[in-house]
């Protein structure tokens, strides 16, 4: 029933002009590539992880062609506006703010967030437990917006351009946390070498008014073909068990969630 009515959405909102009418034969996804398991960058300057692979596993299933692009995380919205390319997949919470700039399908990840920090050390998720602590966070993401609104001028936020960095200085005693989605912290992280000073710290943090519904995959409003397409693609992709096979090459569990 889903299938038939997505394809009923895009004939009815061609037929009324709501859709750009466009043959999609190739789809450029932007791409972080430095944010382990979902995208990262290796040494032969190849983009890999999971969202590289969902992007050709949707290209294969749409029958286009795929192309990935990589984008600096702040900058990876303005350059989808600027069509750099057509949609971005890079881990990317849905949420209300950036509902207002772009589209987004339904989700096709959900991740909970969480703190790590050095083995023993005190953690309370509260005003008073975090003041006076430096916390690093990836900029312009929504845990820096999270950190933002609900502790403001009481913590020092220590932002960065990517996940990495933040580790480094967590690695240096620079920073006190770092707060990111748990996954990318397991993968970029605890579990790399010397990963096993560091522990989660604190309960999982997934308030919907700031981490939205998930991950979803961002299109320009006006692309309502391609969002379809894109919808549809996911919905196949879970039910012909592709998305599985994927998933448990980076996954020891469901990452799409309940």
């Amino acid at each position: 029933m889903k299938k038939l009515w997505i394809a009923g959405a895009v004939m009815a909102a061609l037929a009324t002009g709501a859709v750009q009418a466009k043959e999609w034969k190739t789809v450029r996804f932007g791409i972080e590539g430095a944010y382990p398991p979902f995208s990262w960058t290796d040494e032969n300057g190849e983009l890999q992880g999971f969202d590289v692979d969902m992007a050709n596993a949707l290209c294969e299933q749409m029958q286009v062609k795929c192309q990935l692009v990589a984008q600096d995380w702040d900058g990876i919205i303005p350059a989808l506006l600027a069509r750099k390319y057509d949609a971005i997949i890079a881990a990317m919470s849905i949420t209300e703010e950036r509902k207002r700039t772009v589209d987004f399908t339904g989700k096709y990840a959900l991740v909970p967030n969480k703190f790590v920090a050095a083995k023993g050390t005190e953690f309370e998720l509260s005003v008073e437990g975090l003041a006076g602590k430096k916390i690093g966070v990836q900029i312009a993401t929504t845990h820096d917006k999270y950190l933002t609104e609900n502790f403001g001028d009481e913590v020092g936020l220590v932002r960065y351009g990517n996940a990495d960095d933040a580790y480094l200085d967590l690695k240096a005693g620079r920073v006190d946390y770092v707060f990111l989605d748990a996954t990318a912290i397991e993968e970029g992280l605890l579990n790399k070498e010397g990963g096993d000073a560091f522990e989660f710290v604190g309960p999982s943090v997934t308030d919907e008014k700031w981490f939205g519904e998930g991950f979803g995959i961002a299109v320009r409003k006006q692309d309502k073909d391609l969002k379809a397409m894109l919808d549809q693609a996911i919905l196949d992709l879970r039910e012909s068990g592709k998305y599985q096979e994927v998933n448990n090459k980076y996954f020891d569990y469901d990452v799409y969630g309940k």
